[in-house]
Formats: C-alpha cells, sequence, structure tokens
C-alpha cells in the first residue's frame, strides 16, 4: 500500500468519532498498512543539530503515539523525527470521553485527553526492542495528575528512556493536567532542571515544550531558565486554550487544547521571540498549525531547525508527508535558500 492509497481512506474514518478514528489510525501503522514513502529525501532538507543527522525537518509531535506502539511504521512514511509519548510514571485513564473533537471548517482539533498512557514500563519495552534507525525518535515525558512529585518523576523518567531515545522531551504545558503549567514558572522549571541534572548527568538532548499561552515575561524566564540548566532547546509550542473568533464549528467551546491552523501565526510569533531571546543559545523545534510546506517554511524563517505537526497528518493521511517536503524543498529554492539550515531565523 502506498502513502496516498492509505490517505484516500482518511474520509471513511471521518464517519466514527475522532478518539475511534485515531485508535484505527495507529492499528494501521502498527500493521504496516499506511504503505512507505520510497522517494529519496532531497539533500537540501538534510538538518544537523542536536547532535544528530535529520533527513528532514518535518517530525510528528507527541500525543499522535502516546505508547510507542506504531513507530516502525511511522519511520516509514517519510517523517524526519517522530516524538513518541507523553509518556507518564504510572498508567492513566484520562478525562472522560469524549475528549477530542474534530473542527474540520478550521482544520483543528480541540482535545482534553489528559495524558491517557499505558505507563513508563510498557513505553520503555517497546522503546528497547525498536532498533535504531535513519528516523530519530524522541521521548516526551510528563507526570500523573494524581501523586505526582514533579522534582522526584521527572528524572525518573528520563532516566529510564535516556537508553533509548534519540532526544527527550520535558512536558510542562498540556493544559488537560490540572497545575502542569504552572511548572512553567522560573522557579518550578528551575527545580524541576536541577533535579535531573543531578540525578541524569548524563543523557540524550533535552527539550522543554512549552504552551502558546505564557504570561507576560514568561517567555523571558523561561529561556534564561532553560540556558541557565544546559537543555538543548525549546519545542513551540503545545496546544492553546484560546479560542480565535474566527473559528467556525459546532465544537469550539469544548474545554481543552485547540491545535492545527488555528495556531500558526501565534505560535510562530512565540517562536521567532524565542528565536531572537536564546541567541543561537537554543535549538528550537516550531510545532503548531503546520499543514503545507509554506508553513513549514514559515516556522523555519522564524528560528525552527525542525518542524512538528499532528493535526495536519490527523486530517491528511500518510501522502502529506512527502507532499509537503516537496513543497518545502520547492519553496526554499524558490526564495534563494539552499538549504533548510541557509534560512533558519532569517525572519526573526
Amino acid at each position: 500500500m502506498t502513502p496516498s492509497f492509505a490517505s484516500a481512506l482518511i474520509p471513511l474514518l471521518r464517519r466514527v468519532d475522532a478518539e475511534r478514528a485515531h485508535r484505527l489510525a495507529i492499528t494501521a501503522l502498527r500493521l504496516g498498512f499506511a504503505g512507505r514513502d520510497s522517494t529519496p529525501d532531497d539533500p537540501a532538507l538534510q538538518v544537523r543539530t542536536l547532535g544528530l543527522v535529520f533527513r528532514n525537518p518535518i517530525g510528528l509531535a507527541a500525543g499522535f503515539d502516546k505508547d510507542a506502539v506504531a513507530l516502525r511504521g511511522l519511520r516509514r512514511v517519510g517523517f524526519g523525527l517522530i516524538e513518541a509519548g507523553t509518556v507518564t510514571p504510572w498508567p492513566q485513564p484520562g478525562n472522560p470521553r469524549p475528549r477530542v473533537f474534530r473542527l474540520e471548517a478550521d482544520r483543528a482539533v480541540i482535545n482534553r485527553y489528559g495524558l491517557n498512557n499505558r505507563g513508563l514500563a510498557a513505553y520503555v519495552a517497546r522503546l528497547a526492542a525498536l532498533p535504531r534507525g535513519r528516523v530519530p525518535v524522541g521521548a516526551n515525558v510528563g507526570i500523573n495528575k494524581d501523586g505526582a512529585d514533579p522534582e522526584r518523576d521527572y528524572p525518573a523518567l528520563i532516566a529510564a528512556v535516556a537508553p533509548h531515545a534519540d532526544y527527550i522531551v520535558i512536558n510542562v504545558s498540556s493544559p488537560n493536567t490540572p497545575g502542569l503549567r504552572d511548572l512553567q514558572s522560573e522557579v518550578r522549571l528551575a527545580a524541576i532542571l536541577a533535579a535531573v541534572q543531578a540525578v541524569v548527568p548524563s543523557r540524550p538532548p533535552l527539550l522543554v515544550k512549552i504552551a502558546p499561552d505564557l504570561p507576560g515575561g514568561g517567555l523571558e524566564a523561561i529561556v534564561e531558565t532553560a540556558v541557565r540548566f544546559g537543555v538543548d532547546g525549546l519545542i513551540i509550542s503545545n496546544t492553546t486554550v484560546a479560542r480565535p473568533a474566527t473559528l467556525r464549528s459546532r465544537s469550539a467551546g469544548e474545554a481543552g487544547g485547540l491545535s492545527g491552523a488555528p495556531l500558526l501565526t501565534a505560535s510562530t510569533q512565540l517562536l521567532a521571540r524565542a528565536y531572537r531571546l536564546a541567541a543561537g543559545r537554543l535549538v528550537l523545534i516550531g510545532c503548531g498549525g503546520v499543514s503545507t510546506g509554506s508553513d513549514a517554511l514559515q516556522k523555519i524563517r522564524a528560528g525552527a531547525h525542525l518542524i512538528q505537526l499532528y493535526t495536519a497528518f490527523s486530517y491528511g493521511g500518510p501522502a502529506l508527508i512527502p507532499r509537503i517536503k516537496h513543497e518545502l524543498a520547492t519553496a526554499l529554492r524558490a526564495h534563494g535558500f539552499r538549504s533548510v539550515m541557509d534560512a533558519v531565523g532569517v525572519d526573526a
């Protein structure tokens, strides 16, 4: 099966509720039914950063494969990086259903999953069984809703996944776990990073994923705290709790994090600010609203070395990835750039 044929089946998935469609998509990927992108990546798309080589900058964001069950299938469809998780120390069911809503008129999704996952032990076992490959795999870690101790849990999570991940991401920005976003404050984030530094002195590259809804001065504090404690980069950004007035879909008022096209502008503006503040001290991954090569180039020009998407993949299926890579390579050349690296931050 080719990615195009697999994507042709996406309209069938929209006939069932969004969460069930997600489970069916994961099953199809796990069983190898999503096809393979066999087209070589354009050399202009190669990115060297975080001590790794990415054959292209288009990545899958955390939240799609929470339990690392479909990584082999996801590697075949053309991503340059894949992030599994968010995983928590103990299994948790997440929030009551329904908890994910398509906003088709807006090319968006609202979710309030609540970090549902099968827990760290099962996750690590699957990562350990996955051969290292040409597509780097990141591990996104978070804390349980109940009984959490961030200064204890994040170091333990990072120590457990470190031998098996190409990079690690600390999630302190999901809007669906009460109190999680409070960990982005300078004092709380510093305490977590200090604990990680003390317990896990040797690790793969470490990034922090932040929210687009930061209070005044919040971004500056995060950037300086990350640099002070040796964090390698930031992912900008997670979903938003804001609801733009332009939303047209019936489910626009549902609680949870909004992702997809309406997040593109705000997340890209935050990315550009972070690039200016970091001044070369952090690697930035742009996430939020990307569905075309033009969107990806916009993120890169704002300061991103790498890009992540999720909602567009859920709408477009596997055929989206080769298409967006072709569009990005074409856009780079049309704007006079020889490579992704030449375009990073030119508009910031």
